[in-house]
């Protein structure tokens, strides 16, 4: 086609004939051989498949259980997504906060940094786990009266370091429970408090520091 006869070509025309060509191309028969579908088939075979799964028996706040978990999920995913323990916070999500501290067979670990296939044969105190009866432990009382708590998001995580210190030492001093609590970050500062408030439970009596069996 000469460029004179080209330039007699209306815009209408030329969107017209690309969007027939557009149609046409995407009716276009299955090749020779190939049954209807069979190309979208061939797309989804690659897809991913679900993620592994293992049966798993834990010991949680004195309660034998023992559930399927996905082999992906996080101890603090497990603890608040599928079984409802929502006092250990999800902070940083990768090990550097305290939020997220729970008691694992007496000993302090960050659940999000642990997986939850992990567990199998073990035992894990949260804070939900502290109560007794409907009492608190004393030191979650001992927090209480000594205004440990400010805006509260890492209080659970600094209970259960705090915990796990008295369970095995249940009368240090302020520079041990300053050194035992080490990695639980507190955003408003409330360090003093915490420290006097482990402190005061430590000589409340040695119902402190048993753990209350519920491992």
């Amino acid at each position: 086609m000469s460029r004179k006869s080209s330039s007699k070509i209306s815009r209408r025309h030329f969107v017209e004939g690309t969007g027939a060509g557009l149609v046409a191309a995407a009716t276009v028969a299955p090749l020779k051989g190939q049954a209807p579908g069979a190309d979208v088939k061939n797309r989804t075979q690659g897809a991913p498949s679900s993620p592994p799964r293992t049966k798993i028996k834990f010991t949680i706040n004195g309660a034998e259980r023992g559930m399927e978990v996905e082999d992906h999920w996080t101890l603090v995913e497990l603890l608040r997504d599928h079984l409802g323990l929502t006092g250990s916070k999800i902070g940083c999500d990768r090990g550097e906060c305290g939020a997220c501290t729970v008691l694992l067979d007496g000993k302090s670990v960050y659940s999000c940094s642990q997986l939850g296939v992990w567990i199998d044969g073990k035992s894990i105190i949260t804070i939900e786990g502290l109560a007794k009866n409907g009492r608190l432990d004393p030191l979650q009382q001992a927090f209480i009266d000594h205004d440990g708590p400010q805006c509260g998001f890492c209080t659970s995580g600094q209970l259960m370091s705090a915990k796990a210190l008295l369970m095995h030492n249940p009368h240090p001093s302020a520079e041990e429970v300053r050194a035992g609590m080490t990695g639980n970050i507190c955003r408003c500062s409330n360090y003093n408090h915490y420290v006097e408030a482990v402190l005061a439970a430590s000589a409340a009596g040695p119902s402190t520091g048993s753990g209350g069996n519920a491992a």
